[in-house]
């Protein structure tokens, strides 16, 4: 399994589309066995979660997420993780153990002044 971490550097970023870079962790039996980082190509609506489907992305991890992706990832069959916090790497490890729930955060506004997780 892959799982992609909108991120700024280490850290989880608030707001999926203007991350840094993805890190991007594969996985096999509930371990993490190889990571990369790779730089955020550009954010134009729905580019990047095809862009994330091309790599092979099982699951996308993000403090907040506009409902455009959302609905892409969803159609894709990837699954969304928001309202996450903290680093990357430790923010799969707990995926992987069953404890990182989605909050459902969607940012309502494109320019996400305050609004991400309302």
């Amino acid at each position: 399994m892959k799982i992609a971490v909108a991120s700024e550097n280490n850290m989880v970023t608030e707001h999926f589309g203007h991350c840094i870079n993805f890190n991007i962790y594969e996985t096999e039996n509930k371990s993490i066995t190889n990571s990369q980082s790779i730089d955020n190509p550009g954010h134009k609506p729905g580019f990047l979660p095809n862009f994330l489907n091309d790599l092979g992305v099982n699951v996308i991890i993000s403090g907040g997420m506009g409902a455009g992706a959302i609905d892409i990832f969803n159609d894709k069959g990837i699954e969304v993780i928001t309202g996450a916090k903290g680093e990357a790497k430790e923010a799969v490890e707990q995926y992987l153990r069953g404890n990182l729930k989605s909050s459902a955060s969607v940012c309502n506004e494109h320019m996400h002044h305050g609004d991400c997780g309302e």
